[in-house]
């Protein structure tokens, strides 16, 4: 069972702080990022009358607790074992369930401003096919009726994750992994620090795991936004790409037929890439400027609760 849990939020660096950490000799962690194990809706009660509707990653398929433990057999007898996984930030269920698999885990949870962080995560939604609507406020608005089952996009297996609001609980979500491991096992990070000083910040990091903080680091940029061209061309070749139609696998056998492996990634799978995706515009500040005055309550309680004077830094003090 692994030691540490980077636990989100997504569009916060975790990805980089994840490859950072698993090129130190003392860690291990999976090739396979996101197992999402412990918000996996296995056992999940349903909610009592009165209780929020509980958002949970049923996952498209089950796994076992064996199948989970076997991500981590290769690591080293002396080696910390970590997994990084998103979602249980934001899960109801991970803490506690993490707390009884592994109740001396250390967790990590890297916050950035909800306004940039609702912007980013709404590309990358878009990206993956499981958002359709390109306005962003327009999306949010859809909220209710997706959680009434409807206005769901057709690819969007997880309706759930398209709740933007929901995840900027950031003091409600900080509480229950407080109160299932204290706060002295439960590192926070702040998205702006990880940018700016990263090198200090992933040293803050492996000290908290207590291995050695002078090995030499290499500076890592992963997952970087970007915009979808043409949503309706991001679907027609995601279908083709798995063969949701017959035509699509016609075509996709016929591409496969008359390419190797090496042509497809060095020539095939780049202009795809470019054709689909550009460069991430900045958000309209109009935009910004209305998820901040939504977002403003929010971060006052996380600064008090953190004791760091995040209405400054995020700029939530300029609010008009």
């Amino acid at each position: 069972m692994p030691d540490f849990f980077i636990v989100g939020h997504a569009k916060c660096g975790t990805t980089a702080l994840y490859e950072m950490l698993r090129a130190h000799p003392q860690i291990f962690m999976p090739d396979f990022k996101e197992p999402m194990y412990f918000a996996r809706n296995w056992d999940a009660p349903p909610a009592a009358p009165g209780e929020p509707r509980r958002f949970e990653q049923t996952g498209r398929r089950a796994e076992t607790r064996d199948d989970y433990l076997a991500l981590f057999a290769p690591a080293g007898a002396d080696q910390r074992v970590g997994e990084a996984s998103t979602f249980y930030l934001w899960s109801q269920l991970a803490p506690a369930r993490i707390a009884a698999a592994q109740p001396d885990a250390r967790i990590i949870a890297i916050l950035r401003e909800p306004a940039s962080f609702v912007h980013s995560l709404h590309m990358q939604m878009l990206q993956n096919h499981a958002e359709s609507e390109r306005d962003l406020l327009r999306a949010i608005a859809l909220e209710p009726s997706r959680r009434e089952g409807r206005d769901i996009p057709p690819h969007a297996y997880w309706p759930e994750a398209l709740m933007y609001t929901e995840r900027v609980r950031y003091t409600e979500q900080l509480q229950r992994y407080h109160a299932a491991f204290g706060k002295e096992r439960v590192l926070v990070l702040i998205y702006d620090d990880f940018r700016s000083e990263n090198e200090a910040t992933v040293r803050r990091v492996l000290r908290f795991l207590e291995v050695d903080d002078t090995v030499p680091l290499r500076v890592v940029e992963a997952n970087p936004s970007v915009r979808v061209r043409s949503t309706r061309l991001n679907t027609v070749v995601r279908d083709a790409r798995e063969g949701r139609t017959a035509a699509s696998r016609a075509l996709r056998a016929g591409v496969r037929s008359l390419t190797s492996e090496r042509i497809r990634a060095a020539v095939l799978y780049p202009l795809r890439r470019r054709l689909l995706y550009g460069e991430a515009r900045g958000p309209d500040p109009a935009v910004i400027a209305e998820l901040r005055r939504r977002f403003a309550g929010e971060v006052a309680a996380l600064s008090d609760y953190l004791g760091r004077d995040l209405v400054s830094l995020w700029g939530y003090d300029r609010l008009t």
